[in-house]
């Protein structure tokens, strides 16, 4: 994980409940900076912020029915920013669905279930490990 500063995680989810345990999870297991929004159009606003990771629900429209959905507040996210990596997080276990979400550019997609956390765990580790490489590739590439 990122060890210099604390990671800006942004959780959108519409679930009040598990968008809490969500944030108490992360906040007991690594050292975040954590911002919770009920709404892709609540997150959008905070992109200003520039979180390094976001956790985003599938479905979005639990506290307003007219709200956007997941996917909506993806391709907006990756049209600001494109660099941000978005985790897709749903109880939708569909193939289609995930194969839908890596479509519109998300890094990753879990679905929820008991071991969601260590799965996010996992692949916040690996956007870590991806962005290093990254960096050192392009490094090299520059001396070239």
């Amino acid at each position: 994980m990122k060890n210099d500063t604390k990671i800006k995680l942004f959780l959108v989810d519409d679930d009040m409940i598990f968008l809490k345990m969500l944030a108490i999870e992360f906040l007991q297991h690594g050292d975040f900076d954590i911002e919770t929004f009920e709404t892709g159009e609540l997150c959008l606003e905070n992109l200003h912020k520039n979180p390094d990771i976001i956790i985003l629900d599938f479905y979005l429209d639990g506290i307003t029915k007219s709200a956007m959905n997941g996917l909506e507040t993806l391709d907006k996210i990756k049209n600001s920013n494109p660099n941000i990596p978005v985790i897709m997080l749903s109880s939708q276990d569909k193939i289609d669905v995930a194969v839908s979400c890596m479509h519109h550019k998300a890094f990753d997609y879990i679905v929820k279930s008991e071991t969601a956390f260590l799965r996010l765990q996992k692949t916040i580790d690996t956007i870590f490990k991806y962005q290093k490489m990254e960096k050192e590739l392009n490094w090299y590439i520059d001396r070239m």
